[in-house]
């Protein structure tokens, strides 16, 4: 049991590295392409082609890195006010609730990622409407979908012989920026399960923020003030 539970927290701890790991560096290279547009632009008249889509991509890494991170650290915001009349045990059951309702929709939104992230990878969607029953036997791929600006780097070069029957890639083929889709959507999936866990074992209470410390800093106001 103690070996199980020692793997599963080597487990997180890596997931936990690589989600901050990936945060902090998107948050960098968003802030250095966009610093770098603006001199070029102000400064020299020109700019970096690229930079915007880059920066729309980095954004887009960063919402979902960061939606599943958010799940972990408890910080998505919620109405608890309801909750809030209710006993432990029932505010327990109700988090179960929730939280299962999210593991639903995490699974669903992993699918439709996967799904449409799949035939730009030359891999097949899976079948069913909602839950998946298997691949299609057949499917149109679509690797060569580039981006609009962003060149390929010349030390990617060799997935042209993989993703495009050795065809020069022009622009990144899209199925590069759109993996975040179905990794972030897994990652979701993977943290609400974690929560629903934790909820189950009493190790946390809530999937919301929590309003302890306000809670805590308003009562040593009050205390403060009665002092005075």
């Amino acid at each position: 049991m103690g070996d199980t539970m020692n793997q599963q927290s080597k487990f997180g701890h890596v997931i936990n590295e690589i989600e901050e790991t990936a945060i902090a560096i998107i948050l960098g290279l968003m802030t250095l392409v966009t610093f770098a547009n603006v001199v070029l632009r102000y400064g020299f008249n020109t700019g970096l082609i690229w930079g915007l889509e880059v920066t729309l991509f980095l954004f887009a890494w960063l919402v979902l890195f960061g939606m599943s991170y958010a799940v972990k650290i408890t910080a998505h915001l919620g109405v608890d006010a309801v909750l809030n009349l209710l006993s432990p045990k029932a505010r327990k059951v109700m988090a179960l609730i929730a939280v299962t309702v999210c593991i639903a929709y995490a699974f669903l939104m992993f699918k439709g990622a996967w799904d449409y992230w799949a035939n730009f990878a030359n891999l097949p969607q899976t079948d069913g409407r909602w839950f998946p029953t298997g691949f299609q036997d057949k499917f149109l791929g679509r690797a060569w979908y580039e981006t609009n600006d962003i060149p390929l780097p010349e030390w990617l070069r060799f997935i042209e012989g993989w993703m495009n029957e050795g065809d020069e890639y022009e622009k990144l083929p899209r199925f590069i920026p759109y993996a975040i889709l179905p990794i972030g959507m897994a990652l979701l999936l993977f943290r609400f399960i974690q929560a629903a866990v934790r909820l189950a074992t009493g190790q946390q209470t809530s999937l919301i923020v929590s309003h302890e410390a306000e809670d805590a800093v308003r009562e040593v106001a009050v205390k403060r003030d009665a002092e005075t």
